[in-house]
C-alpha cells in the first residue's frame, strides 16, 4: 500500500483555519498568536505521516499556511512529534494522556473514543455546509459518514484488484480468454499456463492471508455479502457457508499444483511486490489508482515497457464483483475532537484541501519541484515519484486548469482502468459495527477462521473437516455474533 511504503514517524501537526462548516459558537479559544499585527488562531492535528524532518512534509505546511493565508484565514503549523510505534497504539495512549489535538487522523482505534468515551465530533453538519469536501464524497463516502459520521476520508474505496504483468501474460494463449469472459474455469486455465510457459514460478501472490485471493475469487463462489441470507430466511456468516467451503477447496488445488505462492503465509507486502517485480509471480493485487499506479511504475521501470500490469476483472461465477465495500464506517480517516474549541477552524483546513488549489498541492507537490509547466501543460519530475496526497486521494473534483503532458499522466492507463473497473464491479457489503461487548468473541471466532482456512489451502486438513471448523467457529463466539447480525441487518 502507498501508505505503507511511505510509513513515517506519527506526530502531532499544529494548525488554524475557518470555515463555512460547523456553529461558529463552538469556536471560542482566543488566538494564539500575531503576526504582522494579524492573529494566528492554531488547531492542532494529529496525523501519522507527517514527520518533522520530512523536507515534503515541511513544503506542504508552508504551501498550507500561505495558501489560506492569502484566503484570509491567518494560520501556523507546527509539527509536534509523538513515540514512534504502532501508529494506532501510539495515537492512543497520546489520546488517553489528555492530549487531545483538534484534527486526529485515525487508521483504527477510533471507535472507543467515538462511542465510549465520546470524545469525537459529529462532522455531518460541517460537511452539509462544506462545498469542496462534499464535492470529493464518492457514494461510499457518504454512506459511510451516515452510518459512523465521525471519520472523513477522500479517498477512493481501499479495496485490491488483481493485475498481471503484460510481458507475462503475451506468453500464454488463454490470458486472452480469460479477460474476455473470466470464468473460474478459464481464470485456472491461465494460471496453469502461466506457471508453464511464462517463466513465473506460481500464478498468484498475496501478502500473509487470503484476502487478495479473495478479491478475484469471492463472489464468484457465492460469497456476495459477509452475512449471507439462508433457505430460512436467516442470516448466516459466509465464511461458514457451503460457498466458503467450495472456495477454500479451489484455492487448496491452486496451492498443491504450485499456482498459489506457497509462501503466501509469510509473505509481506514488500516481498510480495518483489516476486512480482522479479518475475517469480505473475499475479498480485493492490489498491486501485495510485497504488496500481505505482505497481506499474515500478514493473516497466525494472523490466521494460513491455511489463506494464493489466488490471483484472473479478472472476465469473454465481455472481462477479470485486471483495464487497463495508459502508458502515471509514476504517481511516480524520476526526474533530470534541473538546476542541476550533472546531469550524480545524475543518476549514479539510475544506481547503479539498478545493482545488488545496488538491493541486496536495496531488502533485509544487511547480518547479514536483511538476513544471512545458507548453501550457503539467509535466511532472522525477521529484513527483516520492510525493503522494496527505489529504484528499479522491479524484472525483480534481480538474487542474491545464492538461498533463501525455508523457508524465497523473494517473498511467493501467491505474485509471484499474479505477473504472472498481466503479463498475463494485457492490455493498451489509457488515456492521461491531459492539464493544461482542468484539473478543468476534475476533476469538476470526481467528478459529483463519487457521482453519490457513489449514484447508495448505493440505493440512481437507473439506471434510468443514462442519467442526463451523462448530468451533459458533463456540468461540460465532453464535452471538450471529444472533446480533440478525437482530440488527435490515
Amino acid at each position: 500500500m502507498k501508505k505503507a511504503l511511505f510509513a513515517m514517524a506519527a506526530v502531532v501537526l499544529v494548525t488554524t483555519a475557518c470555515s463555512s462548516g460547523g456553529n461558529n459558537s463552538t469556536n471560542t479559544s482566543a488566538p494564539s498568536a500575531t503576526q504582522n499585527g494579524q492573529a494566528v488562531t492554531t488547531v492542532s492535528i494529529l496525523a501519522k505521516d507527517f514527520a518533522p524532518d520530512d523536507p515534503n512534509v515541511q513544503k506542504l505546511i508552508k504551501g498550507i499556511e500561505d495558501g489560506m493565508k492569502a484566503e484570509g484565514k491567518n494560520v501556523k503549523l507546527q509539527i509536534t512529534p509523538v513515540q514512534s510505534g504502532t501508529y494506532s497504539e501510539k495515537m492512543g495512549l497520546l489520546l488517553q494522556s489528555g492530549n487531545i489535538p483538534d484534527l486526529i487522523y485515525f487508521q483504527g482505534g477510533d471507535y472507543q473514543f467515538a462511542t465510549t468515551q465520546k470524545i469525537l465530533e459529529d462532522l455531518t453538519p460541517y460537511i452539509d455546509k462544506s462545498k469542496y469536501v462534499k464535492a470529493s464524497m464518492n457514494p461510499y463516502n457518504i454512506e459511510r459518514m451516515k452510518n459512523y459520521p465521525y471519520l472523513l476520508w477522500l479517498s477512493p474505496v481501499n479495496s485490491a484488484i488483481p493485475v498481471v504483468r503484460q510481458d507475462l501474460m503475451d506468453k500464454t494463449a488463454s490470458g486472452k480468454a480469460a479477460l474476455e469472459n473470466p470464468t473460474i474455469d478459464n481464470y485456472y486455465t491461465f494460471f496453469k499456463e502461466l506457471k508453464e510457459k511464462s517463466g513465473a514460478k506460481y500464478a498468484y501472490t498475496t501478502a500473509g492471508n487470503l484476502d487478495e485471493l479473495d478479491a478475484m475469487f469471492g463472489q464468484a463462489f457465492g460469497l456476495t455479502t459477509t452475512w449471507i441470507k439462508g433457505t430460512d430466511g436467516k442470516f448466516e456468516f459466509g465464511k461458514t457457508t457451503q460457498f466458503e467451503k467450495e472456495k477454500l477447496e479451489f484455492y487448496a488445488k491452486m496451492y498443491k499444483e504450485g499456482l498459489l505462492d506457497p509462501e503466501f503465509l509469510t509473505k509481506k507486502w514488500d516481498t510480495k511486490e518483489k516476486a512480482f517485480y522479479d518475475g517469480q509471480a505473475a499475479i498480485m493485487a493492490g489498491t486501485q489508482g495510485k497504488v496500481i499506479d505505482l505497481y506499474n511504475s515500478k514493473s516497466t521501470a525494472q523490466n521494460g515497457a513491455g511489463a506494464k500490469v493489466v488490471p483484472l476483472p473479478p472472476a465469473k461465477g454465481k455472481a462477479q464483483g470485486y471483495t464487497p465495500v463495508d459502508t458502515s464506517k471509514e476504517s481511516r480517516g480524520f476526526a474533530i475532537s470534541k473538546t476542541s474549541k476550533n472546531k469550524d477552524m480545524a475543518f476549514a483546513v479539510l475544506e481547503y484541501m479539498a478545493s482545488p488549489k488545496g488538491q493541486m498541492m496536495d496531488k502533485l507537490g509544487f511547480e518547479g519541484s514536483e511538476y513544471q509547466i512545458v507548453d501550457n501543460k503539467i509535466k511532472l519530475t522525477d521529484k513527483f515519484a516520492a510525493w503522494y496526497p496527505h489529504f484528499v486521494e479522491s479524484v472525483i473534483s480534481f480538474t487542474p486548469d491545464k492538461e498533463f503532458d501525455p508523457t508524465t499522466p497523473y494517473f498511467s492507463e493501467p491505474a485509471a482502468k484499474s479505477l473504472k473497473m472498481f466503479e463498475s464491479n463494485s457492490t455493498k457489503d451489509n457488515i456492521f459495527i461491531m459492539p464493544a461487548d461482542l468484539t473478543a468473541k468476534w475476533d476469538a471466532a476470526t481467528a478459529v477462521y483463519k487457521e482453519f482456512a490457513a489449514d484447508i489451502v495448505t493440505g493440512k486438513k481437507t473439506g471434510a473437516d468443514f462442519d467442526k471448523f463451523v462448530q468451533a467457529w459458533n463456540a468461540a463466539g460465532g453464535k452471538d455474533v450471529t444472533d446480533y447480525a440478525n437482530k440488527t441487518i435490515k
